[in-house]
């Protein structure tokens, strides 16, 4: 019998993971000159992590999380999304105490059981970032401008940063009433997911994407009509802070995010080149969420970004992957064991090399060589041990030079930098 994949679960082959390290390396780089640093978390959790945090009326408590009870019966849960599990490690490794504010970054894989899409998958990847310790908008309006400079960097372009207000408890709870009248008036048009959450958490409705909720959204009532005298303050001075960073945002009232924990500022990044699955990344604010893990009060705000979705944007004809800078095309036992010996100094200086481990021909070598597009090919034969030189052919321009085997390490990595 052939065994095949996990539906949902997608290796990650080698022609492709060149695009993974590049946006990797990329986040790193940008995450680093604002002062992040990373934190390596658990794919396993207490269910109750989840639960807890995200909201048990959430689609993702109700019907996607990936749970099962070990063998002592105990509930875990392969982690559906990561900033309840940096809180958790937050306020378990007592991080807070160490300075006022602290800035965190992951990678990692996450899992959801939900259908297969383009760019959506059971085990998919996310990059995040969080900060702690910090209320001021001005903390908003960086980590937002920062994850804009991030896809920059990465050279995509037509994105839109949407931004919106959920406000505090108080506002919410305002809203809630009016949002609920409104639907209750509407009751025959809305979806049966939407009847069912009417109780347990109406605000669910403005991320429906069932065509009879999208047409009543239209007319709904606006949380933005809703929030408190500070939350507006609040969020008057992230769009002030966006301003004065020359980060271009959109106003979207209907924009809630599908986790419980969120507070004051959202936000999402879109395309308008992935179809309805048009978030590339998304975030806001959870000032109470290290409260909920029995930690200090500490406000906090991130975001997560997908990394297969951000995959399908990036430029095609960028060529991603590192070519192997140096083949060596040894004929005969002696020149074989030289080289063997040579590629492996070149190695420990960095560059990138290659050789076949049987002696084939020097056609076969040459070939091989193309097909592993190396940028230069060092011919070494029986002839050149005898006189002592090599010759290295550039691929591209197909010159040759002639080099000394006296210090050729030395000469070769002067060739190839």
């Amino acid at each position: 019998m052939k065994i095949t994949a996990v539906k949902g679960f997608n290796d990650i082959l080698p022609e492709d993971s060149p695009k993974w390290q590049f946006i990797e390396k990329i986040a790193r780089n940008t995450f680093h000159s604002y002062g992040f640093s990373e934190i390596r978390i658990p794919i396993v959790e207490k269910t109750e992590v989840f639960a807890r945090s995200i909201g048990e009326a959430t689609d993702i408590v109700e019907k996607e999380m990936y749970s099962f009870p070990d063998r002592n019966d105990l509930s875990l849960t392969l982690r559906p999304e990561g900033t309840a599990v940096v809180v958790r490690s937050f306020v378990q490794n007592a991080i807070y105490a160490k300075k006022p504010v602290n800035k965190l970054y992951y990678f990692g894989p996450m899992f959801r059981y939900e259908r297969p899409q383009k760019g959506r998958y059971r085990q998919f990847h996310q990059i995040g970032a969080e900060i702690f310790g910090a209320a001021e908008p001005m903390a908003d309006a960086e980590i937002m401008s920062m994850i804009m400079r991030f896809f920059t960097e990465v050279g995509l372009t037509g994105l839109s940063l949407q931004i919106n207000s959920l406000g505090c408890d108080e506002c919410r709870k305002v809203y809630k009433e009016k949002l609920v009248e409104y639907l209750t008036g509407h009751k025959e048009n809305i979806c049966d997911n939407c009847t069912r959450r009417l109780k347990k958490n109406p605000l669910r409705f403005l991320d429906c994407k069932a065509a009879s909720c999208n047409e009543l959204k239209t007319n709904a009532p606006s949380i933005l009509d809703s929030i408190c005298g500070a939350c507006a303050d609040h969020f008057k001075s992230v769009k002030n802070y966006l301003d004065a960073l020359n980060t271009p945002y959109e106003i979207n009232d209907q924009m809630v995010r599908g986790l419980d924990y969120y507070s004051r500022t959202t936000f999402e990044v879109t395309t308008n080149m992935l179809g309805a699955q048009n978030a590339v990344a998304a975030g806001g604010r959870y000032d109470k969420l290290c409260e909920m893990f029995s930690g200090p009060k500490t406000p906090a705000i991130g975001f997560a970004l997908g990394v297969e979705r951000l995959i399908l944007l990036l430029d095609t004809s960028k060529d991603y992957e590192r070519k192997t800078k140096l083949f060596i095309a040894a004929l005969g036992q002696e020149a074989r064991d030289f080289s063997f010996k040579l590629i492996n100094q070149l190695r420990a200086k960095n560059i990138s090399c290659e050789m076949t481990y049987s002696d084939n021909s020097l056609k076969s070598q040459m070939r091989r060589a193309g097909k592993n597009e190396s940028q230069h090919v060092l011919i070494i034969g029986e002839d050149e041990m005898k006189s002592g030189s090599a010759i290295i052919r550039d691929m591209s321009t197909k010159e040759q030079t002639s080099f000394s085997l006296d210090d050729i390490t030395n000469k070769i990595m002067e060739y190839c930098s």
